[in-house]
């Protein structure tokens, strides 16, 4: 006689942990948005509001208007030299303009004409006469805020018209 199969299930055995096949699964991940910190721009080298701006020999100026006088923000970069960098440009042998301001950033260097030197360091008032050479010193540009009056500076600053002791 044949054996009847029975119809009853038999029960599945737990299997155990170790012969179990480990299914990995990547998890999903988000992307990850990095906290951009604001850098705080020092004002000193920031866009000055309303002044014209232009780049002349390597130096950024920005000139406003204040009465009949003009206010400027001149900025040298770290290995400006007049003689290098303006005398191309302005075509004389020194600088002959008259700087008279404040010195809010950095170091320069003045030669004049007669052998005299000066050196500024900020922060620092200035009058810088006519007939001089000058460069940056270090590793720091030089932001000079000068007031002038364009071609009248000297005598209504009562400076003189070239360097003397």
């Amino acid at each position: 006689m044949a054996k009847k199969k029975s119809k009853t299930k038999a029960k599945a055995r737990p299997v155990p942990k170790s012969a179990r096949k480990r299914v990995v699964t990547k998890a999903v991940r988000k992307p990850v948005r990095k906290k951009v910190r604001a850098v705080a721009v020092n004002p000193l080298f920031a866009p000055v509001k309303g002044a014209e701006r232009r780049d002349v020999g390597r130096v950024r100026l920005e000139v406003g208007r204040a009465g009949a006088a003009r206010v400027k923000r001149m900025i040298y970069p770290v290995g400006f030299r007049w003689s290098v960098d303006m005398k191309p440009v302005v075509g004389t042998d020194l600088c002959m303009h008259a700087h008279v301001g404040f010195l809010a950033h950095g170091e320069i260097h003045i030669e004049y004409a007669d052998g005299c030197v000066v050196e500024h360091k900020a922060p620092q008032i200035i009058a810088i006469d006519p007939g001089h050479d000058g460069w940056v010193v270090g590793k720091e540009p030089v932001v000079l805020i000068e007031f002038d009056f364009e071609g009248d500076t000297i005598s209504r600053l009562g400076m003189p018209v070239k360097h003397g002791h």
